[in-house]
């Protein structure tokens, strides 16, 4: 997980609409690439919080659900950027409920949140935290892939290259996967149960054969 924030000056905030700014999953990685540059030229301050897959899982396993943790993390960048007024792309289907979250892990309370849903689409700054988001996340899965040389695609579970390579990695380490895998991902959990079921079948089928 990648959480960004963007602080920028009121007299630059349109010259990052002029450079071309907006959400992040509408531009290809290399734009990306280009514009967190241009972003890192024009924003005050930048902050970039990588909570890995080992912290999820532990977090998960007290009970603590995504939308918490992200609200916690989110929290954490916001005390780190020091703005006076901010804004976040709410998660949540309810943006009230999201606000209500990460006030409750912010240390500072005279902040101004104005949370939303779709704000990355409509407010230029949220955009750049996207950006600068988006293109950390690309790095780190490019890390990834050069450490195990197999292109397993984006990392995402829409992507068939990226579940083919986590049932891979179920059958070669029967289930006990590398701490760059989230173990509490709902896809890894899928997958496990379905190489489970699929052994157990074997075995099943295997002894009635006999």
């Amino acid at each position: 997980m990648v959480i960004a924030g963007v602080t920028i000056e009121k007299n630059k905030e349109k010259k990052l609409k002029l450079i071309g700014v907006k959400d992040s999953k509408e531009l290809s990685s290399r734009k990306r690439e280009e514009l967190a540059q241009l972003i890192e030229g024009l924003a005050k301050n930048i902050v970039i919080l990588r909570v890995q897959p080992c912290k999820i899982d532990s977090y998960r396993a007290k009970g603590i659900n995504l939308d918490k943790i992200e609200a916690m993390k989110m929290a954490q960048v916001i005390d780190m950027c020091g703005a006076e007024v901010v804004y976040v792309d709410s998660l949540e289907q309810n943006p009230k409920k999201f606000e209500g979250l990460i006030r409750s892990f912010l240390k500072q309370d005279n902040v101004k949140l104005v949370v939303e849903n779709y704000l990355d689409e409509k407010i230029p700054v949220v955009g750049a935290a996207s950006i600068i988001a988006k293109t950390e996340r690309d790095a780190i899965i490019e890390e990834i892939k050069k450490k195990v040389n197999y292109n397993f695609g984006v990392g995402y579970s829409h992507d068939f290259r990226t579940i083919e390579f986590v049932k891979k990695l179920i059958k070669e380490t029967k289930g006990k996967l590398p701490p760059y895998v989230r173990r509490s991902w709902i896809t890894v959990e899928l997958l496990k149960e379905e190489a489970w079921q699929k052994k157990l079948k074997d075995f099943i089928f295997g002894k009635v054969k006999k």
